[in-house]
């Protein structure tokens, strides 16, 4: 951790009102960029997705339940992984809490992975989660959003994510996605973020943020490299 100046009280206070312009003015761009997003033009879902659930079969308007808007957690479990990629499960232990609050806002969440139903179900029993999980086997959900892509698409330099051809390690990418149904039922795409588009949907990080050592990721082989699932700490 680099050096660090160490001052009065009143010096401190007045570095601190200095900061707080910078932060007061982060919040207004923050608030303006939202706007934007919310703004957004948005598509017709014109094809029919499928999804395995614990209810059974059930469409991308079924997932809705008795809401209008949809956020959708593009979850890392690719078909033949033995457990889930643990970076989207430290994001699905900061969003577990949350689900019933958006659902008293007009919104319902749901987790959506490749891997078939019985993995998940398993998994998210080992984790203790509740929220609704279900597996998007075998339908084009995954591929049609940009988070599942082929062998050659990764070797390639091919694979389309976060909106730009790229190659990519591995077979499945993180994102959330956001749709509205109206009253006729139709369903639209309004918006979708990937990598670190996604920061700002996880508390975890932005506590972190506040600390004098931050993230601490710098010396790491790669920024989440000190991550594990949370029941892997070997601390309980």
């Amino acid at each position: 951790m680099a050096e660090r100046r160490i001052v009065s009280a009143q010096a401190w206070l007045e570095a601190r009102k200095a900061l707080l312009a910078g932060e007061k003015e982060f919040t207004k761009a923050r608030d303006r960029l939202t706007a934007e997003i919310r703004a957004l033009p948005w598509t017709v879902v014109e094809k029919e997705y499928v999804f395995d659930g614990p209810a059974g079969r059930e469409t991308l308007a079924d997932l809705f339940e008795a809401r209008s808007q949809l956020i959708v957690h593009h979850f890392m479990f690719h078909e033949s992984w033995d457990e889930a990629c643990k970076s989207c499960s430290f994001w699905a232990d900061n969003y577990e809490g949350t689900i019933v609050h958006l659902n008293h806002r007009d919104v319902s969440m749901v987790t959506v992975s490749q891997a078939p139903l019985a993995k998940l179900q398993a998994f998210r029993e080992r984790m203790g989660w509740s929220f609704k999980w279900v597996s998007s086997h075998g339908s084009d959900f995954n591929r049609d959003f940009h988070v599942s892509f082929t062998d050659d698409e990764r070797e390639s330099g091919t694979a389309f994510y976060n909106y730009r051809r790229q190659s990519f390690p591995a077979e499945e990418a993180h994102g959330f996605s956001v749709f509205f149904r109206d009253d006729d039922g139709r369903v639209f795409h309004t918006y979708s973020t990937y990598g670190r588009g996604t920061d700002m949907l996880n508390g975890t990080y932005h506590f972190l943020d506040l600390v004098p050592k931050g993230r601490d990721e710098g010396h790491l082989d790669y920024t989440m490299d000190w991550l594990r699932l949370h029941d892997a700490y070997g601390d309980r």
